[in-house]
């Protein structure tokens, strides 16, 4: 079973329910799949055992063969060639290396090239579990590749916890893709509510069973639970703001390491978790 866990903005607490929960659950392999931030290695400390650059191709125009017919500017969906009367020029870092453009060129003057983005990351967590993670080079404008990439790596996997990318971008669909439950990750304030209810709709979009987790609860408003109760969302758990934890999480601790009480809530939050899951596919 993969369950993915995400939010609709940064810093709402994604990475410390997945990270606390990979910890309780031992049979996990928790994924990290932010990789243009990615920091659950900074809780998990995992010993790297192995490492794979993610390298993708960009078009490569020889001026000599072009015959500048546009056409190859005409299929780009992502306008990364501008083609003009004189000259033809591929902008690599928009590229999605489709390799369309190549297919339609009439005169064979474009090639491909590659180039590294990124890096994937494998390894074992102090804490004995299996955990892997990408990380996106600086000035690369997209990680969906790390993202499939990793989404292979853990295909024969049977239960996966994955630190998704935070809103509704592409990198966070492709890190959604092939989950069987998601949990949203919240909190009461407005800026959370409003976040979150695109991500509601996206889930409904992908037809991706959800619960949601309020963090930091105590602070802000209802209009979270108002919202869930319009909406007849489940809430599997909330996790109270406590400072003790935010200062153990600045120090690269995790809650579930500081009593066996903030073991209970997160053991508590998986069993809630469990059971909406196995519901929803049950029903």
């Amino acid at each position: 079973m993969k369950i993915t866990i995400l939010s609709g903005k940064g810093g709402t607490g994604k990475t410390t329910v997945s990270n606390n929960l990979a910890v309780l659950v031992k049979e996990s392999f928790l994924i990290d799949c932010d990789v243009e931030e990615p920091n659950s290695h900074i809780f998990m400390a995992p010993e790297i055992t192995e490492e794979e650059e993610i390298r993708t191709g960009y078009p490569v125009v020889d001026e000599d063969k072009c015959i500048h017919c546009r056409k190859c500017a005409d299929f780009c969906h992502y306008n990364a060639i501008i083609a003009g009367a004189a000259a033809t020029m591929p902008l690599k870092d928009l590229c999605h290396d489709c390799g369309g453009c190549q297919l339609v060129c009439p005169a064979g003057a474009i090639s491909y090239e590659k180039k590294g983005i990124g890096t994937i990351f494998s390894g074992t967590s102090r804490f004995g579990s299996r955990f892997l993670y990408g990380q996106l080079y600086t000035g690369e404008l997209s990680g969906v590749k790390i993202i499939n990439r990793l989404n292979e790596k853990m295909s024969h996997s049977d239960l996966v916890l994955v630190d998704s990318p935070p809103g509704t971008s592409c990198s966070t669909v492709a890190a959604l893709e092939g989950s069987d439950y998601a949990v949203i990750v919240t909190e009461p304030t407005p800026f959370g509510v409003s976040d979150m209810k695109m991500v509601v709709e996206m889930l409904k979009e992908m037809n991706i069973p959800f619960s949601v987790v309020v963090n930091k609860a105590g602070l802000g408003d209802n209009e979270v639970y108002e919202y869930c109760s319009e909406e007849n969302l489940t809430i599997t758990g909330e996790i109270p703001f406590e400072r003790i934890v935010a200062e153990a999480y600045a120090s690269g601790k995790l809650a579930v390491e500081i009593s066996e009480e903030h073991k209970s809530l997160y053991r508590n939050l998986w069993l809630n978790i469990q059971k909406e899951a196995e519901r929803s596919h049950e029903s």
